[in-house]
C-alpha cells in the first residue's frame, strides 16, 4: 500500500495543498492516489460498489497512526464532507461515513454529520478537470450550527484531496462558527 506517512510530519503535502487558503491546525492523507492503483480501486468500491467496510478499515488503520499526533488532541469532533441529501438517497450512504465512524471510535472523538450541510446538487467531481473542481462555489455548502459549537476544533474529513477545493469549501463554511478551529484528514492524497 502506498503510505503518505504524513502524520510523521506536519508540512506535509495534504497541509502544503492549503497553505495560503484555509488556516489550518493540522492535515493528513493516509495514502496515496494513483490513476490505475490499489488506492484509486479500493476507493472505486467504496465510493461507487456499496464496500463501506473499506472505510471503516481505513479509519481504524489511520487512527492507530493519528494518536501519536498532539494537536489532534483537542479536536471535538469530526465532521464528514457531506453528500447533497439528493445523492445520498442515490448512493445510498455517504462514502466517508464509516472511516469517519472509525476514526471517532479509534481517537475517542464524537463524529457528527449534521454539522455541515451540502446546498447545492452537483454532478461527481470524478470526470471534471482542475479548473472545473476549483469552481465550487462558497455557497454549496454551510454549516448549520449555535453558540454550543463556538471555539470547537473540528475534524474535517473526506475520502481523495484532489485540488482540496470541496475541502476549501467546507473548511470556510466551518470556519464562519465564532473562534473555530480546523484541521483536515483524508483517505487519499492525488497528485494533481
Amino acid at each position: 500500500m502506498p503510505f503518505t506517512e504524513h502524520h510523521l510530519n506536519p508540512q506535509n503535502e495534504t497541509f502544503s495543498r492549503f497553505y495560503g487558503r484555509l488556516p489550518l491546525e493540522y492535515a493528513s492523507s493516509l495514502l496515496y492516489f494513483h490513476k490505475g492503483g490499489i488506492v484509486q480501486q479500493l476507493i472505486h468500491n467504496l465510493k461507487y460498489r456499496g464496500h463501506e467496510e473499506i472505510g471503516r478499515l481505513m479509519g481504524e488503520w489511520y487512527a492507530h497512526d493519528l494518536k501519536s499526533v498532539d494537536v489532534l488532541q483537542s479536536v471535538d469532533e469530526i465532521i464528514p464532507v457531506p453528500l447533497h441529501k439528493k445523492r445520498l438517497k442515490e448512493r445510498g450512504y455517504n462514502q466517508v461515513a464509516e472511516f469517519g465512524k472509525a476514526l471517532a471510535e479509534g481517537l475517542d472523538i464524537k463524529y457528527n454529520d449534521t454539522l455541515l450541510v451540502k446546498d447545492a446538487y452537483t454532478k461527481t467531481q470524478t470526470r471534471k478537470s482542475l479548473l472545473d473542481r476549483a469552481s465550487i462555489t462558497d455557497t454549496a455548502f454551510h454549516a448549520d450550527f449555535n453558540n454550543t459549537d463556538d471555539g470547537k476544533h473540528l475534524l474535517l474529513i473526506d475520502d481523495v484531496i484532489t485540488t482540496g477545493s470541496t475541502l476549501e469549501t467546507c473548511g470556510r463554511a466551518l470556519l464562519k462558527i465564532p473562534d473555530a478551529k480546523l484541521s483536515i484528514v483524508t483517505i487519499a492524497y492525488a497528485h494533481t
